[in-house]
């Protein structure tokens, strides 16, 4: 039974890292709505926000409280620069909501326009750059080559690097802070915001979408925004349909007791970090996460064997507890039924501590201003990655008046505004911020039921 091992997967949520901002959740629940939003990350909070302003009644439901999962375990970076061209629209739009949102939202999300850094170890790592500096030129990105004395200079480092490509419009923002500003402001505008509210499935009517049962009651809508994150192709597939997706897992941790250390965002081949709100710094082990394999390894094995051989080579594949875990879990429930999203309310992994170990050892020897740092906490977050680790965002053309907006690949915080702009556009009816046909859900060609 997937209740036998509950109490091993279940946590305290007051006990997790790292601390989210609360968030007051609306106290009524509505018989009605015009569009009900699955998830209260990043995407789906600035999904809400949108439609709110525009005046469409929407409510938003969270199994858990409002980025309790990935939303608020991220890097915290704000980013255009080495983005695949495919994004880079998205990424601007998100970049321009990012220094607009403290204001449109009334609250300090930690956005500041610091700049980041990629450093190069060689040859091919700088070409790799040089050759995305003419992508960013011809979309008016502005960036900086950087020779290696004033890539050293400028991340604080003693180690040889290449050189360095520089963006100053690049930032940071707090992931701890940002949705659950979003998710207030969004309920200030006149949206539904429940907390601890799951929704076991969709109800649906002439083919379309009609509602929503969740594990307090029906919503009447006539759409539905799935921004479930890493439960997207779960409770995807329990509504038939198949949406490609892994999990991978990612590893932070927050250090303090740094002094001169760069105001700058900086990344290498191996080492990541950024200044947080608390005058410290989060870093991690940059080009390395972990995969465990589980049964949908196996289920999606050829639609992601070409990214594994092109694009993960960094990835750690690891078999553990996890894969008893998934295979218990249910795949298909009725409505009456408690889901697994009632179970297990928040994802909190383990982090991968060797890879912070590592990223520990490698600030310690080649920044001077790391050697001192304290560890205050660390923590692991399941990131959704898609076979071409680019979003889906769109409708799902097999059952109208179904939305996708999942699938970030570990991109969802800097590019979510834009995300959740442009999910918001497409079920409203408006312009959409960006074109939305690198998005598209049929771009996999699914023919075939989970």
């Amino acid at each position: 039974m997937f209740t036998d091992f509950i109490p091993n997967i279940v946590k305290d949520e007051d006990s997790m890292a790292p601390k989210v901002e609360p968030v007051q959740p609306s106290t009524e629940f509505p018989a009605r709505t015009n569009v009900v939003i699955i998830g209260g990350g990043i995407i789906g909070v600035t999904a809400a926000l949108f439609l709110a302003r525009s005046g469409i009644p929407v409510t938003l439901c969270e199994k858990g409280h409002i980025a309790g999962e990935q939303s608020s375990r991220k890097w915290g970076w704000t980013r255009v620069m080495g983005r695949d061209e495919r994004e880079l629209p998205l990424g601007q739009a998100s970049l321009n909501l990012w220094g607009q949102m403290n204001e449109m939202t009334g609250r300090d999300t930690g956005f500041r326009q610091c700049g980041i850094l990629y450093a190069c170890d060689n040859e091919r790592e700088m070409n790799d750059f040089l050759k995305w500096k003419d992508i960013a030129d011809r979309y008016q990105i502005r960036t900086e080559v950087l020779d290696p004395a004033r890539t050293a200079e400028k991340s604080g480092s003693q180690r040889l690097f290449r050189g360095g490509l520089f963006c100053p419009t690049d930032g940071r923002a707090e992931p701890t802070m940002a949705a659950p500003a979003i998710a207030a402001a969004a309920r200030e505008q006149g949206a539904t915001v429940l907390t601890r509210c799951a929704v076991r499935g969709v109800e649906t009517r002439g083919g379309r979408v009609c509602g929503v049962v969740t594990e307090r009651g029906t919503i009447a809508c006539e759409s539905v925004i799935l921004a479930g994150g890493a439960w997207s192709r779960l409770f995807a597939g329990n509504t038939g349909i198949d949406l490609p997706s892994l999990q991978v897992l990612g590893s932070v941790a927050r250090v303090d007791n740094v002094e001169g250390g760069p105001e700058e965002t900086v990344g290498g081949s191996d080492f990541a970090f950024r200044r947080n709100i608390q005058g410290g710094y989060n870093i991690s082990r940059r080009n390395a996460s972990v995969a465990d394999i589980v049964p949908d390894s196996f289920r999606q094995f050829t639609r992601f064997i070409g990214a594994y051989r092109t694009g993960w080579r960094e990835l750690r594949l690891h078999l553990g507890r996890r894969f008893l875990e998934e295979m218990r879990m249910p795949r298909a429930w009725s409505m009456d039924e408690i889901s697994p999203f009632e179970i297990i309310r928040t994802l909190d992994p383990e982090p991968s501590h060797y890879l912070l170990d590592e990223a520990i050892t490698i600030l310690k020897r080649d920044f001077p201003a790391f050697r001192t740092m304290r560890e205050v906490e660390r923590w692991g977050g399941m990131i959704d990655v898609t076979p071409d680790a680019v979003p889906v965002i769109g409708p799902v053309d097999s059952l109208p008046g179904f939305y996708l907006a999942t699938g970030f690949s570990g991109h969802g915080f800097g590019i979510g505004p834009g995300g959740g702009r442009l999910i918001a556009d497409l079920v409203s009816g408006r312009t959409p911020v960006v074109d939305p046909t690198p998005f598209r859900f049929g771009r996999f060609n699914t023919d075939h039921r989970p």
